[in-house]
């Protein structure tokens, strides 16, 4: 039987999951959290703090710190929604557009790069084999808690 924490402990690592800075963009050091935040807020239209938050797992107080620091940053604006002023909407502003452009550009190459040492074949065979693995995941009572 192989060690299973052991295949996800070096894929975690090779794919730099436990860098503190996932990425450099426009001079700016964005840690993984924030470059998360940034995925989620870009691929949404208009959405609340709450439902980026329930999205990533985090907890309301830990997110918001992490919006914080974006906000600082200029890369996300807080907009509070005209109907209820206690919800807050998130945008990225026009750097933070261009910083989410250049991790996508950088994880894609990335991406490209990893599965050129595969056939169609075989990167096709790992594509589906972690879509399988996002869904278990996704129904397991152990899995996608709040990161804390």
């Amino acid at each position: 039987m192989e060690n299973l924490r052991e295949i996800f402990q070096i894929m975690t690592r090779r794919f730099g999951l436990l860098d503190k800075n996932c990425c450099t963009a426009g001079g700016v050091d964005i840690s993984l959290v924030q470059s998360h935040i940034i995925y989620e807020i870009d691929r949404r239209h208009n959405p609340s703090i709450q439902q980026v938050a329930d999205a990533l797992a985090m907890d309301i107080t830990t997110f918001s710190r992490q919006v914080q620091s974006l906000v600082k940053l200029g890369l996300v604006q807080k907009t509070p929604l005209p109907e209820d002023r206690r919800i807050y909407i998130l945008s990225l502003t026009t750097q933070g557009k261009y910083i989410a452009t250049v991790i996508d550009t950088q994880m894609n190459d990335y991406l490209k790069e990893v599965f050129s040492h595969m056939s169609e074949f075989e990167r096709d065979m790992v594509v589906n084999a972690i879509k399988l693995l996002n869904e278990s995941m996704a129904k397991s009572s152990v899995c996608c808690t709040p990161l804390g």
